[in-house]
């Protein structure tokens, strides 16, 4: 995951939210999980900064979107509790794999809004860098 494309979803994403009167924070992770870009807009959760990462790491760990993950552990107690219990897991709308020509480069992850906002703000990161849409 490039860095220019890094920047420009989070750029995007952010954006996207300002126009819904919502300040959000954007994070992209490349395909191993390690921070490329991460913007705040002003007037964000301070915790945002954090779940905005950690629904990336989610979605770029699992290669699928966020909630999915909660979706394959539900029916398994043990495994959703040890899946929540790690550190940087994020089981709720927001982060979406970067898939570009078939491949996963990455995720991204929004925070801030609602899940929906965050997954819409995230979908729209995505189309801005020519990834596939979820």
């Amino acid at each position: 995951m490039g860095h220019d494309l890094a920047a420009k979803a989070v750029q995007v994403a952010v954006a996207k939210g300002g126009e819904a009167g919502c300040p959000l924070v954007a994070a992209v992770v490349g395909a191993t999980g390690e921070l490329v870009a991460l913007l705040r807009a002003t007037g964000a959760p301070f915790p945002s900064s954090q779940i905005a990462q950690d629904k990336a790491y989610t979605a770029a760990s699992f290669k699928v979107p966020s909630p999915d993950v909660y979706k394959m552990v539900a029916g398994n107690p043990a495994l959703s509790g040890g899946i929540a219990a790690k550190p940087g897991i994020a089981m709720f709308g927001g982060g979406l794999p970067i898939a570009i020509a078939g491949e996963i480069v990455g995720a991204i992850g929004v925070s801030g809004g609602t899940e929906e906002l965050d997954t819409q703000c995230a979908n729209a990161a995505l189309i801005s860098i020519g990834a596939t849409q979820y």
